[in-house]
């Protein structure tokens, strides 16, 4: 299981699905928002937290039709689903590869990009807090959408609008926690449903994804 998920770390970062690329697409849509709303920090403050989570979430849309499909076009999931590994395991270790390469780079360079926007000093706790808890669960989610679309043509296309509908709680509930604590109140609440998410979408998703890697590979 290490040695697969070194193999996947170095692959995410040979085909330009690592970190590099997410960080700069997180950085241009921050730096992009204040020319389209204005550079009213009051303003920008009101709208920080929703914007930084939404680029984080988009930001992990970008490499995940290749959380599979590398391995399927070269034939190493037909051979990963019929080794001894358990490929519910291959699932976890897949999703965490994806979140080493994109959520954790995100949640450590977020606090940098909350100065772009003029986020609130009391809320950047929250926001390390909320994006530590949360992006786990988007690349849980987004390995189960990859694993229903792999092999399929334009499947990336079709992977976003299977995903994006599944990350809306977690979007909501992280934008709201960094919202609680831009605004000084207790944001325990949505931190606590955020972390339900993610320990429920780690606990079942990958039984969800292996069964539909082994109908496709049928």
């Amino acid at each position: 299981m290490i040695a697969l998920l070194h193999r996947d770390l170095r692959l995410a970062v040979r085909a330009g699905g690592g970190f590099g690329l997410a960080l700069a697409f997180f950085l241009i849509v921050v730096t992009l928002v204040p020319f389209g709303i204005g550079p009213d920090s009051a303003t920008l403050a009101r709208v920080a937290a929703g914007v930084l989570w939404v680029a984080a979430l988009l930001a992990c849309l970008l490499s995940l039709d290749r959380v599979f499909q590398v391995d399927y076009e070269d034939g190493s999931l037909d051979l990963l689903a019929t080794a001894p590994i358990p490929l519910e395991g291959v699932v976890a270790v897949k999703a965490a590869a994806h979140w080493l390469t994109t959520g954790l780079p995100l949640t450590l360079a977020a606090p940098l990009f909350g100065l772009l926007l003029n986020l609130p000093g009391s809320a950047y706790g929250w926001l390390i807090l909320s994006l530590a808890l949360g992006t786990p669960a988007l690349s849980m989610i987004g390995a189960f959408g990859a694993a229903l679309t792999v092999g399929l043509k334009r499947g990336g296309l079709l992977l976003s609008l299977l995903v994006l509908p599944l990350y809306v709680p977690t979007l909501i509930f992280g934008a709201e926690a960094v919202r609680r604590g831009a605004e000084g109140l207790d944001a325990t609440t949505p931190v606590l449903l955020l972390a339900g998410i993610t320990f429920g979408a780690a606990a079942l998703l990958p039984f969800a994804a292996a069964a539909a890697i082994r109908v496709n590979l049928r």
